[in-house]
């Protein structure tokens, strides 16, 4: 198991019982976005960081029972990066979060890092027909590797549920 693999074991545990049933779904889903960003970043820098963001960038999901998840992830993400000393990733990892869902290019601060998580959370939300031109094959054998147990057919009743609630804002968590 490499450093960053045990980064998101480590991660995720404290989150099994609050994700519950849907454990192994976001689990997996986290594992294919982080895959997707070392897929489109080689950078070694930056793999760590993948790894926190990954798990936590739609954590608020389960710890706030929310579709409107944003802010509740950053949070998450900051009381772990404070915790562990990590506290100056906290402004590029909220970014992170923030931009995820974006639906056009990311410029601004932390853009390389920020734009690669977006993409990398892109190809997964879409089932890969959003590529930004990674090897497709990759992105099957990285969905081969971690499937996807439910995780969009999960999205999407949370979505409907909101779009019940709140009609005028079906899609809080998305950016333009």
């Amino acid at each position: 198991m490499t450093l960053t693999n045990h980064t998101i074991e480590q991660l995720m545990q404290p989150y099994q019982s609050q994700t519950g049933r849907h454990y192994d779904k976001y689990r997996n889903h986290v594992y294919r976005v982080y895959f997707n960003c070392l897929l489109l970043d080689e950078s070694k820098e930056h793999e760590e960081k993948y790894a926190v963001v990954a798990v936590f960038h739609d954590i608020g999901i389960w710890t706030q029972h929310t579709i409107d998840y944003l802010q509740p992830s950053i949070d998450e993400a900051r009381k772990y990066l404070e915790q562990t000393g990590k506290k100056e990733w906290a402004e590029e990892i909220t970014q992170m979060i923030l931009w995820h869902h974006k639906t056009t290019r990311y410029k601004g601060n932390f853009e390389s890092t920020v734009e690669t998580f977006r993409k990398a959370d892109w190809i997964d939300v879409s089932l890969g027909l959003l590529s930004f031109g990674l090897n497709r094959q990759a992105i099957k054998e990285n969905k081969k590797r971690y499937p996807n147990l439910g995780f969009h057919a999960f999205l999407i009743t949370q979505v409907a549920k909101n779009f019940f609630r709140h009609p005028f804002n079906p899609l809080p968590m998305f950016k333009k």
